[in-house]
Protein backbone atom coordinates (compact mmCIF):
# COMPACT_ATOMS: atom_id res chain seq x y z
CA UNK A 1 0.00 0.00 0.00
CA UNK A 2 1.52 3.55 -0.89
CA UNK A 3 1.57 6.38 1.59
CA UNK A 4 -1.48 8.10 0.18
CA UNK A 5 -3.42 5.63 0.14
CA UNK A 6 -5.92 6.61 3.39
CA UNK A 7 -7.01 3.76 5.74
CA UNK A 8 -10.18 3.13 6.41
CA UNK A 9 -11.13 2.35 10.04
CA UNK A 10 -14.62 1.75 11.67
CA UNK A 11 -16.57 3.89 13.24
CA UNK A 12 -18.83 3.07 16.09
CA UNK A 13 -22.39 5.40 15.56
CA UNK A 14 -24.92 6.24 18.31
CA UNK A 15 -28.67 5.89 16.77
CA UNK A 16 -30.88 8.26 17.67
CA UNK A 17 -33.60 6.81 20.19
CA UNK A 18 -36.73 7.88 18.17
CA UNK A 19 -38.86 4.75 16.52
CA UNK A 20 -38.08 5.41 13.30
CA UNK A 21 -41.07 3.44 12.15
CA UNK A 22 -43.36 6.22 14.01
CA UNK A 23 -43.43 8.26 10.51
CA UNK A 24 -44.03 5.71 8.90
CA UNK A 25 -47.69 4.85 10.86
CA UNK A 26 -49.08 7.81 11.59
CA UNK A 27 -51.76 8.19 8.64
CA UNK A 28 -51.92 11.06 6.26
CA UNK A 29 -54.48 13.38 6.04
CA UNK A 30 -56.36 14.97 2.30
CA UNK A 31 -57.03 18.39 2.70
CA UNK A 32 -58.57 20.90 0.42
CA UNK A 33 -58.30 24.65 0.37
CA UNK A 34 -60.94 27.03 0.14
CA UNK A 35 -60.40 28.63 -3.60
CA UNK A 36 -62.28 31.96 -5.44
CA UNK A 37 -63.03 29.95 -8.58
CA UNK A 38 -64.97 26.70 -7.78
CA UNK A 39 -68.72 27.14 -6.83
CA UNK A 40 -69.93 25.23 -3.08
CA UNK A 41 -72.15 23.28 -5.90
CA UNK A 42 -69.39 21.88 -7.46
CA UNK A 43 -67.12 21.40 -4.50
CA UNK A 44 -70.35 19.14 -2.74
CA UNK A 45 -70.34 17.26 -6.12
CA UNK A 46 -67.10 16.45 -6.33
CA UNK A 47 -66.67 14.87 -2.82
CA UNK A 48 -69.86 12.98 -3.40
CA UNK A 49 -68.17 11.54 -6.31
CA UNK A 50 -65.36 11.18 -5.78
CA UNK A 51 -65.35 9.48 -2.45
CA UNK A 52 -69.14 8.20 -2.03
CA UNK A 53 -69.90 10.79 0.56
CA UNK A 54 -73.96 11.51 1.09
CA UNK A 55 -75.09 14.90 0.03
CA UNK A 56 -75.37 16.06 3.52
CA UNK A 57 -71.89 14.72 4.36
CA UNK A 58 -70.46 16.69 0.93
CA UNK A 59 -72.36 19.85 2.06
CA UNK A 60 -70.78 19.81 5.97
CA UNK A 61 -66.97 19.34 4.01
CA UNK A 62 -67.95 21.94 2.07
CA UNK A 63 -68.91 24.39 4.00
CA UNK A 64 -65.78 23.76 6.31
CA UNK A 65 -63.69 24.76 3.40
CA UNK A 66 -65.83 27.56 2.88
CA UNK A 67 -66.08 28.87 6.09
CA UNK A 68 -62.82 27.89 8.05
CA UNK A 69 -60.50 27.72 4.83
CA UNK A 70 -59.96 24.07 4.52
CA UNK A 71 -61.34 20.67 5.38
CA UNK A 72 -59.95 17.00 5.87
CA UNK A 73 -61.18 15.03 3.08
CA UNK A 74 -59.75 11.67 3.27
CA UNK A 75 -57.08 9.90 5.70
CA UNK A 76 -54.98 6.69 5.30
CA UNK A 77 -51.77 5.38 4.43
CA UNK A 78 -49.29 7.76 1.92
CA UNK A 79 -50.28 5.78 -1.20
CA UNK A 80 -54.38 7.17 -0.63
CA UNK A 81 -53.68 10.23 0.11
CA UNK A 82 -50.93 10.95 -3.24
CA UNK A 83 -54.00 9.10 -5.27
CA UNK A 84 -56.72 11.50 -3.31
CA UNK A 85 -54.85 14.95 -3.57
CA UNK A 86 -54.19 13.77 -7.87
CA UNK A 87 -57.83 12.79 -8.36
CA UNK A 88 -58.74 16.44 -6.66
CA UNK A 89 -56.62 18.36 -8.74
CA UNK A 90 -58.08 16.73 -11.48
CA UNK A 91 -61.19 17.97 -10.76
CA UNK A 92 -60.18 21.65 -10.15
CA UNK A 93 -59.59 21.77 -6.61
CA UNK A 94 -56.76 22.63 -4.50
CA UNK A 95 -55.73 19.98 -2.42
CA UNK A 96 -52.79 18.94 -0.03
CA UNK A 97 -51.46 15.82 1.78
CA UNK A 98 -49.30 16.21 5.48
CA UNK A 99 -49.78 13.96 8.42
CA UNK A 100 -51.91 13.81 10.86
CA UNK A 101 -50.81 15.33 14.36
Amino acid sequence: MSPATPTLNPVEVELPDTDLNQDTQRPWVVLVWNDPINTMEYVTLVFQKLFGYSKAKAEKLMLDVHNLGKAVVSSGPRDKAELDVFRLHEHGLWATMQHDV
